[in-house]
């Protein structure tokens, strides 16, 4: 693995590229990264850059957004089939269909949608942000939050806005349940309980901290606690024990495991800086309608 990933950063080199990683990728992944973070953070950090090339840790619709924020390098998405079923659950057509039913309504989307529902969309938000998204919003007007049910019902519940929620979800985070947190109370009475927006309502409502992933990472570091109980996809583990080496933590459930974000390997890495591909390009209409949805949130 050591041979590998100093070719990796040899080619690296050679290719003018930066790496990317999501903070739920593989360990070994996070490592060889150039910045390691939330999706969006990590688009506007490489747009920040003076790379010619992208190579996006991660699932399609994160590399899509950095190629709405660079359009000008080339994003490469070292497996074509590492997806986000949550960004599927809502394309453009069933959102225009719907926007047609309320054309009144301000259509918000969380990132993790596609370039395509982005283009349809009023503004985005991200899990860390979307409560001061939905604040900015006219009180007058109707809201359409797509497409994660799960993070649209806490933010409804934390802003006290009306809003119609999109029935999809992310199937890793929707599969805790009350009863795996209370299991992992039970065997570590003195651990804090940290949990993604994702989550069902009733993992949320048992939650000492409701975070995104670098909310929870900031959160672990300037908690005086010393033990954590984790709400969300198992990679974040990695990062955490980086951070906070004299702490422990604990995953609330072993059913918090992206199949997706697993599927980018040191291998593939390394043949996505050999062939740059497969690419992902987000055609120009898209992007500037997309860029458009991603700029008013980046405002608020």
């Amino acid at each position: 693995m050591q041979d590998l990933s100093e070719e990796i950063i040899r080619l690296k080199k050679e290719r003018n590229a930066v790496i990317l990683s999501h903070l739920y990728q593989r360990p070994e992944v996070q490592d060889i990264a150039d910045f390691v973070g939330d999706s969006l953070g990590l688009a506007q950090q490489a747009a920040g850059t003076d790379a010619d090339v992208i190579i996006f840790c991660g699932v399609h619709f994160m590399a899509e957004s950095a190629s709405i924020l660079s359009p000008e390098k080339i994003v490469v998405l070292p497996d074509e089939h590492a997806g986000c079923p949550m960004a599927d659950m809502v394309d453009e057509v069933a959102l225009a269909r719907k926007k047609q039913e309320m054309p009144d309504a301000v259509v918000v989307c969380y990132v993790n949608t596609s370039a395509e529902v982005k283009a349809e969309c009023d503004i985005a938000c991200t899990s860390a942000n979307a409560e001061r998204v939905i604040n900015s919003l006219p009180e007058d007007k109707p809201i359409l939050f797509v497409p994660d049910k799960n993070l649209g019902r806490y933010v409804a519940s934390k802003t006290g806005r009306a809003m119609t929620v999109w029935e999809g979800c992310c199937n890793t985070h929707d599969r805790l349940a009350a009863d795996d947190l209370l299991a992992a109370r039970a065997s570590h009475p003195a651990a804090l309980i940290m949990v993604h927006p994702e989550c069902r309502p009733e993992a949320v409502a048992l939650a000492d901290v409701v975070a995104s992933t670098t909310g929870m990472i900031n959160f672990a570091r300037a908690s005086s606690a010393h033990e954590f109980i984790v709400g969300t996809e198992m990679g974040i583990l990695h990062p955490l024990r980086k951070h906070c080496p004299d702490k422990q933590f604990y995953l609330a459930s072993d059913k918090l495991v992206c199949p997706n974000m697993k599927k980018t390997t040191l291998e593939k890495v390394r043949q996505a800086l050999i062939s740059l591909a497969p690419r992902v390009d987000v055609p120009r209409e898209i992007r500037e309608r997309a860029v458009r949805c991603l700029d008013k949130m980046l405002a608020v």
